[in-house]
């Protein structure tokens, strides 16, 4: 008896989007290139955009696409919240796949994942590329060195290359584990998000991602990088690392509370303490980089501080906004 192939999983897309309706497009249409048996549906978070996105998403008739427009901009851990919140309560999915609205499958990349048929426990995340095939630095997945001793000591002598996965498992014929990636294309069980919830919205902006697939492991699940799954991502890269200037200035709020909060997560209670004293100083040493708006970089960078090592994030962004422009004029 010949046995007949498993049904399809349910596989819902979750895009968010602000104010970038040129690339929305080209995410919205790569994803509507997949059959309704490789993708469901796709359900596009708008965070309040004004460049005439919610015009344009209006227009689309095809059935799969569910809109979902936020009264104010709630960034990308806001609007990822929401999107699988949607996504999960009106679409009935098997597994979600989550992405900016710069980034899109590369072709075949659905069919691949469906063909992988990983359990429900087991996170899928793509491999993620420029339009020009250079591998997305940004998106280069991760393991948590406070997990791993040998990769904690490599990470003490090659800093970032130290915990993130060498360019070769790009190439590899297996999945690679990992404990921590972004939010363009991974893929995430029923079970998980019904386990874990969703991404904390209050983050708003930075580490929302990598905190949410900390959290994960911490529950159990597996991830892993699969580089059979590709997706593309048209994003603007940093130029530097090493001089980074925020502008505008509420942006290192986020950046520095966020990563006092995600440096928690990966060490734990007991290591936090003297890893946060390390980058909060080198946080205060930058302000170097800001000349005339040295004050109010500081006065910024001491609530970031107060609200990161409280696990704060209930501050609105207006306050945040607000209190960033006043600074500025003082």
């Amino acid at each position: 008896m010949t046995q007949s192939n498993p049904a399809p999983r349910r596989l819902v897309a979750v895009v968010v989007t602000y104010n970038r309706l040129d690339k929305l497009k080209v995410t919205v249409a790569r994803l509507l290139d997949s059959p309704a048996e490789e993708l469901a549906a796709v359900v596009v978070a708008n965070n309040a955009s004004t460049d005439g996105t919610g015009d344009w998403l209006a227009t689309l008739d095809d059935p799969r696409v569910d809109v979902l427009t936020s009264a104010e901009n709630t960034g990308g851990a806001g609007g990822f919240e929401m999107g699988m919140r949607r996504a999960m309560e009106a679409q009935n999915p098997d597994w979600l796949v989550v992405m900016d609205d710069d980034a899109y499958p590369a072709p075949g990349a659905l069919q691949a994942f469906h063909a992988l048929r990983p359990a429900d426990d087991q996170a899928v995340a793509a491999a993620v590329y420029f339009p020009d095939g250079k591998i997305c630095e940004m998106n280069r997945p991760s393991v948590n060195p406070f997990w791993h001793p040998k990769v904690f000591l490599r990470t003490l002598l090659a800093a970032r290359n130290g915990y993130h996965i060498p360019y070769e498992c790009y190439d590899a014929a297996q999945p690679t584990p990992i404990d921590l990636t972004s939010f363009v294309g991974l893929f995430l069980s029923r079970r998980m998000i019904d386990t874990v919830g969703y991404p904390d919205p209050g983050l708003f902006l930075y580490g929302d991602d990598v905190i949410y697939t900390l959290g994960l492991r911490r529950q159990g699940f597996q991830v892993s990088f699969d580089p059979r799954v590709r997706f593309d991502h048209d994003c603007t890269t940093f130029a530097d690392d090493q001089v980074r200037v925020f502008r505008p200035l509420w942006k290192a709020y986020y950046a520095y509370r966020n990563g006092l909060m995600m440096y928690r997560k990966a060490a734990g209670p007991v290591l936090f303490w003297p890893l946060a004293a390390l980058v909060v100083l080198k946080w205060r040493l930058t302000a170097g980089r800001y000349s005339d708006n040295r004050p109010a970089y500081l006065r910024i960078w001491r609530r970031a501080v107060w609200d990161g090592v409280r696990g704060r994030t209930s501050r609105s962004h207006a306050e945040i906004r607000t209190q960033a422009e006043t600074d500025h004029v003082m």
